[in-house]
């Protein structure tokens, strides 16, 4: 995925810069720069409609002016459509066909890589929950501290880090340091031994610094990201850095409260602690004031060279995190523009649109419709997620084969037959000879194949291309790039095509496309003309997908339409039709 990839160049880039500017940013603001991380790691989650839209306020690319209503005077949308008059006995002249295309294969692999990704997230998970095993040991083992000079320290600790919250202060046998835990109710422990009061006093003050930066919080939000992204050693590694970070920022913290005679003495107190531990925990829920050698050694060296931010450090620190804002800002802003260029997606502008609910006339089915008023510029569309969203053409493909077929001289302008070679289809229909007025009466996928394979990938892409028709991919081989597979288009581009087509403005000669129009006139009522061409797509024996799309040329005026439905079973081109007749009538273009 490619937000994944941008995320992960960002980490590298984040952790790229702490360490160049290392010197002059402070500890604490290298560790609030992490949090950027938060950001980046959350763009795979945000659904790519969301990310557009930033992307299109990025551009103050606003629709505030589109001009909209819902509801409509909708009739009976359940009229059947074989009982409106000049049909010639109804849809019997629309013969739909859905061919079943074999997908399983991605699919199995996209399943099997997800559950790869669950798996790796219930083992982390898990490996990480027994490690944090005595948490819930030491939960129950935590004693209230008694001692009215321990609380009254704790008391002034609070006060002295400016801390309101009801925390609690306890103590437990089971540990030899001081820990922090509690994402809600959170409970300071101290351990249960005797302590000298100085050390306390310290351990408190660290232990504070925590809870008053909500380092515990930040740790289940690093525990969760870390579950997901367990196959990414970059978030293992911006990790560690981050809680090396957590506790040389909450020892600056305390020390920068000490006077300086005093931090001596805090490190040392560190050292009283850590030399008490055999081998650090690894508390993925919970702070301790322990850690790792390595971790150790470096916050030790940091106590006794301790120095105030002065002012300059923390005039460039700002500075730095602003920078480091800019590249999360600038990451995000990239993510959410090949979003907006998804080749799954036709981001849609325009001044003149009315929105109109229909759904009336879907009932079951999911679907979009959109008409294109040519004299007045004026769009219609019910649901317009759907119908920016590009999905297989299916046959509606067809219409464009024929016409790049005419062009390029693969098909004379005679509707020239060709022959069938014996092999038995699905449908009986296509079991013989075809011109181009049958082959698109009957949707004879071999027909439409044969003449793609004469013109070639090289030739169709090319055309495609300057058609802009959808996302343009043909990688789904030459016989099957339409049908369910890589070639992909909205329903409001298919009412572009086919609106450019009546304005000629697209590269096919007159001639051809006059040919096409008239293989595509389907019905004549009342003067006014209607065209256009199915398609169905079929997946397990069901058909779940279907178009209808074509125009209406009535009275002098032209309106362009695209149906598209999505269902269960019998979602196919032929209900699409019926759906959109029944709202043309209802308009009064058909």
């Amino acid at each position: 995925m490619a937000s994944t990839f941008v995320a992960s160049v960002g980490m590298l880039l984040i952790l790229l810069t702490k360490k160049g500017l290392n010197r002059h940013i402070s500890i604490r603001w290298q560790y609030n720069m992490g949090l950027f991380v938060f950001s980046l790691l959350t763009i795979p989650f945000i659904p790519n409609n969301l990310l557009a839209s930033f992307s299109s306020f990025l551009n103050i690319e606003s629709r505030l002016n589109t001009l909209g209503f819902e509801g409509t005077t909708a009739t009976n949308a359940a009229t059947a459509v074989n009982e409106i008059p000049g049909l010639a006995g109804g849809l019997g002249w629309l013969q739909d066909f859905a061919v079943p295309a074999d997908r399983t294969a991605p699919g199995y692999v996209l399943t099997f890589l997800t559950g790869v990704w669950i798996i790796g997230i219930i083992s982390f998970l898990v490996i990480m929950l027994v490690s944090n095993r005595n948490l819930w040991l030491i939960k129950e083992s935590i004693k209230p501290i008694e001692n009215k000079e321990i609380l009254a320290l704790f008391s002034k600790c609070k006060a002295e880090i400016g801390i309101r919250q009801n925390i609690l202060l306890g103590s437990s046998f089971m540990v030899k340091t001081p820990m922090t835990m509690g994402l809600f109710k959170t409970v300071i422990i101290l351990p249960a031994e005797e302590i000298s009061f100085n050390d306390v006093r310290y351990a408190m003050l660290h232990e504070l610094a925590h809870c008053k930066n909500k380092d515990i919080q930040i740790n289940c939000i690093m525990f969760i990201y870390q579950a997901l992204y367990w196959f990414n050693p970059l978030v293992h590694l911006i990790f560690a850095q981050m809680r090396l970070e957590r506790e040389l920022a909450c020892d600056a913290f305390v020390l920068n409260m000490l006077p300086c005679e005093s931090h001596i003495s805090y490190g040392e107190t560190l050292l009283n602690f850590v030399s008490k531990l055999s081998h650090p925990p690894a508390l993925y829920l919970g702070l301790e004031m322990g850690g790792f050698k390595s971790q150790i050694i470096k916050r030790v060296k940091h106590i006794t060279s301790y120095t105030a931010d002065s002012g300059l450090l923390k005039a460039k620190s700002v500075c730095a995190f602003a920078l480091i804002g800019l590249l999360v800002f600038f990451q995000i802003s990239l993510v959410s523009v090949l979003a907006r260029n998804s080749e799954n997606r036709f981001y849609f502008t325009a001044d003149n649109v009315q929105h109109m609910n229909l759904d009336y006339f879907f009932g079951d089915f999911e679907g979009s419709f959109v008409l294109y008023d040519l004299d007045t510029s004026l769009y219609t569309i019910h649901n317009i997620n759907m119908s920016e969203t590009r999905v297989s053409p299916f046959s509606t493909y067809k219409i464009f084969s024929a016409l790049i077929a005419l062009e390029t001289g693969v098909l004379d302008a005679n509707y020239a037959l060709r022959e069938w070679d014996g092999t038995t289809h699905l449908f009986e229909s296509w079991n013989r000879d075809h011109n181009l007025i049958s082959a698109m009466q009957y949707s004879v996928s071999w027909y439409f194949n044969d003449m793609d394979v004469q013109v070639g990938i090289s030739g169709l892409q090319y055309y495609l291309t300057r058609l802009s028709y959808g996302n343009r991919n043909l990688t789904g081989g030459i016989t099957d790039f339409w049908n369910g597979s890589s070639l992909l288009i909205s329903p409001l581009e298919q009412v572009k095509l086919l609106t450019s087509l009546h304005q000629d403005e697209y590269l096919f000669e007159v001639r051809h496309v006059d040919t096409v129009m008239d293989v595509l006139r389907l019905s004549e009522r009342a003067g006014a003309v209607l065209s256009g061409k199915t398609g169905s797509g079929a997946v397990n024996g069901r058909i779940t997908n279907g178009w209808f799309v074509g125009y209406v040329e009535n009275g002098g005026s032209t309106f362009v339409f695209a149906t598209y439905i999505q269902g269960e079973d019998n979602a196919g081109g032929s209900t699409a039709a019926e759906i959109t007749l029944s709202i043309l009538e209802d308009i009064g273009i058909f």
